[in-house]
């Protein structure tokens, strides 16, 4: 077996934790800051990047507690396990490589024997050679057109994650526009197409088994409305496929010189690495392509490679396990202080949700314990307007996470100056509140002490509220692909100490397959 079987909660490590968290769950935020070196302490560095734990309900003795479940449960040896392309995703007979697909270096990673190095080199170059071809204006419609719109066809891990990294990077986007249809909502697709060219359009049909229901019914009514105006024979020129079955793709009238391959032991939520994310390539350039696979690569070696007491999604993952299993937080908030990563807390919700979503053990017994954390955010300061009243002052504890960047990218200084005292604000505001001493004498310009009672508890702010602070120097693609890997690298060590499976999803198939039955006693 390539995973210990270990019931966390069974572990000595666990009972200690369980025995600290009685004598440290009240413990308040403010009288921890009273050591003055709390914030160096507990914050860890890498290159371009602080992540700062201080504010989070935490001693060095529960840091401490939490690496020594990690030890007992084995994290490190699962961390090898899934580098070296052992077969981790058990339930599927499958090697979980993601991280072999931004890996730079020349030590083979072998899948059934065969070294998988020399296949994903070879398709990063026919990404590469596809992309130019295209941006350069030398890739030509049916009519002798360049390509000026570029529309990607997929759906779940397919569509997220490309979607995700195309606008967060829209700062480094060349002429081409990039759409996305992933619904399979008619109205979805219709207003993607209603204002393109059929002359100037790329389709990419990413599915791995060109048979997902929403992909394949979205191709095929894209495939009626381009030969509207073209012929068959002008196919080839402007549909790609991102896919294994090659026959399917080859009646569709996709040239097998167009078809991109997918790999099993790649999940579709861990695929942007891959052929999938062919309209990042597009979108940006293949030379920023393979800057956010750099990026990724380094927050790789940094957690295969880095002590637990200073690897940050190593910690990440213990905090979020320390607020979940023993506090009972049930949800994070995941709040990037850049418009550029709307779509982040959604691409997210899929990669942690439809992971550790899971209420049986890698034995096949039913957990007793609780599993994933319900993901959900918006950017700031936009959500200060809207949903942060209640993390601030609601009744429920729900740990945050703000993803920051010292620098803006078009330099608006006084606009980003506005935006880091908000950030760092909230946090602070998060942490510490306002004491109704504080309050009294903020309304003490009002000389009416009725109504400076009646308003006290109204206005008081209990805080101890958690946060931690990811700050990146600036947004650029490597500074993308180490926030997406440090959550990748979360997710896996929450499922090792959870001892759950996070690389299946036999969770999204039973909706499926009831719609099937419906649809086909409708026909």
């Amino acid at each position: 077996m390539a995973l210990q079987n270990i019931n966390p909660t069974k572990t000595e490590s666990w009972k200690k934790l369980n025995q600290h968290f009685s004598e440290v769950q009240n413990l308040e935020l403010k009288e921890l800051f009273k050591d003055s070196s709390r914030k160096d302490d507990f914050t860890l560095s890498t290159d371009g990047l602080s992540v700062d734990l201080s504010k989070n309900r935490i001693t060095k003795e529960t840091m401490d507690l939490l690496i020594s479940l990690a030890e007992e449960v084995d994290l490190k040896g699962a961390i090898e396990s899934q580098f070296t392309g052992e077969k981790i995703n058990e339930t599927e007979g499958r090697a979980v490589l993601h991280t072999a697909l931004r890996s730079t270096s020349e030590e083979p990673v072998l899948v059934d024997g065969k070294n998988i190095k020399p296949r994903i080199q070879s398709t990063l170059r026919k990404i590469k050679s596809f992309s130019k071809k295209v941006i350069s204006g030398k890739w030509k419609g049916y009519t002798g057109k360049s390509i000026t719109d570029v529309v990607n066809i997929g759906i779940g891990g397919s569509d997220l994650g490309p979607d995700m990294v195309v606008e967060s990077l829209k700062f480094y986007q060349n002429h081409l526009n990039v759409h996305f249809v992933s619904n399979v909502d008619g109205d979805h697709v219709s207003e993607v197409i209603k204002h393109l060219d059929p002359e100037t359009t790329l389709f990419i049909i990413v599915s791995k088994t060109f048979t997902t229901q929403e992909t394949i019914s979205n191709a095929e009514t894209i495939k009626n409305w381009f030969l509207k105006s073209a012929t068959i024979f002008d196919i080839p020129k402007h549909f790609v496929a991102v896919s294994t079955n090659l026959d399917a793709v080859r009646r569709f009238g996709i040239d097998k010189d167009n078809v991109f391959p997918m790999w099993n032991w790649v999940g579709g939520r861990f695929s942007l690495w891959s052929a999938v994310g062919l309209s990042i390539s597009l979108a940006v350039g293949f030379d920023n392509y393979r800057k956010l696979l750099d990026g990724a690569e380094a927050m790789d070696l940094h957690f295969r490679n880095t002590s637990f007491e200073n690897n940050i999604p190593v910690q990440l993952a213990l905090i979020s396990v320390w607020y979940n299993n023993f506090f009972m937080a049930e949800s994070e908030a995941i709040l990037p202080y850049s418009q550029y990563l709307s779509k982040l807390p959604a691409y997210l919700q899929q990669a942690i949700m439809e992971s550790n979503g899971k209420g049986v053990d890698r034995n096949g017994e039913v957990v007793d314990y609780q599993t994933g954390t319900i993901i959900w955010g918006s950017t700031g300061t936009n959500m200060q307007h809207a949903f942060m009243q209640l993390v601030h002052q609601g009744t429920k504890l729900i740990p945050t996470e703000f993803i920051g960047f010292k620098e803006s990218l078009h330099g608006l200084e006084s606009h980003h100056k506005k935006l880091m005292a908000n950030y760092f604000g909230q946090m602070n505001a998060l942490a510490f509140g306002k004491t109704k001493q504080e309050v009294h004498l903020e309304l003490k310009t009002s000389n009416d002490e009725d109504l400076i009672q009646k308003l006290l508890p109204f206005k008081v702010f209990e805080g101890n509220r958690p946060s931690t602070a990811i700050l990146f120097d600036k947004l650029t693609p490597e500074a993308l692909g180490k926030l997406i890997a440090i959550y990748e690298h979360k997710i896996f060590t929450q499922g090792i100490l959870w001892n759950i499976y996070s690389f299946d999803q036999f969770g999204v198939e039973l909706g499926k397959e009831m719609a099937k039955k419906l649809l086909n006693k409708e026909q």
